[in-house]
């Protein structure tokens, strides 16, 4: 978008919400600006706007398009590339529309999108119900959602939007749509994959899952070549009831570590098993038969204490590159060990997703998530210490990542950082792409949704 057409006037976007206006001359205005990305969290926005419903968000949308401002959305701040703030515009921030309508007889909620994944989970786990999210229970379900959100229920039950059965948007024309199968179909197979191009949803209706028997927790082993292949080929193999991350990284600090294993290469196992506990202990055995764990906490457990505990204070800077591949054999655990041994971060890590199952049924153009074909999901990353030290980090994800390659351009958005237009295509491939432009060009002509992965509109 061009400059703003007139000022910025903050007493008359203070009177067009019943949300709180925060200016740079507010005491919590640094806070209030601050996303997880260390980068994006030094961006001036001239206001944040924290909504308080729908209409609010109308208003904001509409003063926005009037006044020619960049808008920017924030659910969670957890954008890899801080597209939820923006410098000399308004930041259209859901942190307080956190209402959350169970209806357990019928396993579906209605949650509006200043909900974290942690906040939403623990309402529905009191009557043994879930939604997958991702792996953090921090994240805004509004961000992970629109992305597609892969997670700890992804085998059995599908990616979030797979269990998405309707939602409320406020477009780019100042309208609050609801959007279902039925009601502007096209829009809501947009938002199911196409992130936030489209406009703001206020809150999504989805299907609730059974995880009143439930089995999860990390399972901490040596990363030597041989585990990591039978680790993936054990998640591979096992039921869909089982969804697995594997961290292949150096080993932390940890109070539960051995000494000696601080430092070196360890697969941090995240297993999350959906059923009985005897049928559990079955599906697990193969995996605590790798090696002798240096920490075991998987157990019959709440679905959320899948989620680790917020930091607050967390803003990691790190360099990062997701990707697809086909296959972990030992001579790629081999060169993922190499790899992480080959460089000084105090954390590197690859990560592994495997994925198939409920997710891998789904048609590619069922939604506008096109990668239902891809088995594994890496992310490869490590942590920098300034700019130098950045340099260093970049080069070394650029040499795994390629070494790793086996043929998929596809990326996930969600994990998709500040790369450039090649890699948002790569996360929207070709008849994917041209839908998702058409669409734009309906509901969002003059791309005010711009600030996120950006599928530009199409032209006749």
């Amino acid at each position: 978008m061009q400059q703003a057409t007139t000022p910025i006037s903050i007493p008359d976007l203070r009177s067009a919400v019943k949300g709180r206006v925060i200016g740079p001359e507010d005491a919590d205005y640094d806070a209030a600006r601050t996303v997880l990305v260390p980068t994006a969290a030094e961006r001036r926005p001239v206001a944040i706007v924290r909504v308080a419903d729908a209409n609010d968000v109308v208003s904001v949308v509409n003063f926005a398009r009037d006044h020619g401002v960049e808008l920017a959305v924030r659910s969670g701040g957890h954008s890899a590339s801080g597209h939820g703030t923006v410098d000399d515009g308004i930041v259209i921030d859901l942190h307080d529309m956190k209402a959350l309508e169970i209806d357990a007889a019928n396993r579906t909620a209605w949650a509006e999108t200043g909900l974290t994944a942690i906040e939403y989970s623990t309402a529905t786990v009191e009557h043994g119900l879930a939604t997958g999210f991702g792996d953090t229970g921090s994240v805004g379900i509004g961000g992970i959602t629109l992305g597609g959100g892969v997670g700890y229920l992804g085998r059995l039950h599908g990616l979030t939007i797979d269990n998405v059965l309707a939602a409320e948007i406020v477009t780019a024309d100042g309208q609050l749509r609801r959007v279902d199968a039925e009601h502007e179909p096209d829009l809501f197979w947009a938002i199911r994959g196409g992130g936030g191009n489209f406009g703001v949803v206020t809150r999504f209706q989805y299907r609730l899952a059974d995880v009143s028997q439930f089995t999860g927790g990390m399972l901490v082993l040596p990363g030597t070549p041989e585990v990591i292949e039978g680790f993936v080929a054990a998640a591979d193999a096992a039921p869909d009831e089982l969804s697995t991350i594997a961290n292949i990284m150096s080993a932390p600090p940890m109070p539960f570590l051995p000494e000696e294993a601080v430092g070196s290469i360890v697969l941090m196992g995240m297993l999350a098993y959906t059923g009985d506990p005897e049928s559990a202990e079955r599906v697990l055995a193969p995996f605590r038969a790798l090696g002798t764990p240096l920490a075991d906490f998987v157990a019959a457990n709440p679905y959320t204490t899948m989620y680790p505990p917020d930091d607050p204070e967390y803003h990691p800077t790190a360099e990062s590159r997701t990707m697809f591949i086909d296959h972990v054999d030992r001579a790629t655990a081999e060169l993922i060990v190499e790899h992480l041994n080959a460089i000084d971060a105090p954390i590197r890590v690859a990560q592994l997703r495997v994925l198939g199952g409920a997710m891998g049924r789904v048609p590619s153009d069922a939604t506008a998530y096109a990668h239902r074909s891809g088995r594994i999901m890496v992310n490869v990353a490590a942590f920098y210490e300034g700019e130098e030290d950045r340099a260093r980090k970049v080069d070394w994800v650029k040499r795994f990542s390629e070494a790793l390659y086996q043929g998929n351009d596809a990326a996930y958005v969600n994990f998709v950082g500040d790369e450039g237009e090649a890699r948002t295509h790569a996360a929207y491939p070709g008849a994917t792409w041209d839908r998702l432009a058409r669409i734009k060009a309906r509901y969002d002509p003059d791309n005010l949704f711009h600030l996120n992965q950006n599928v530009a509109p199409a032209t006749t």
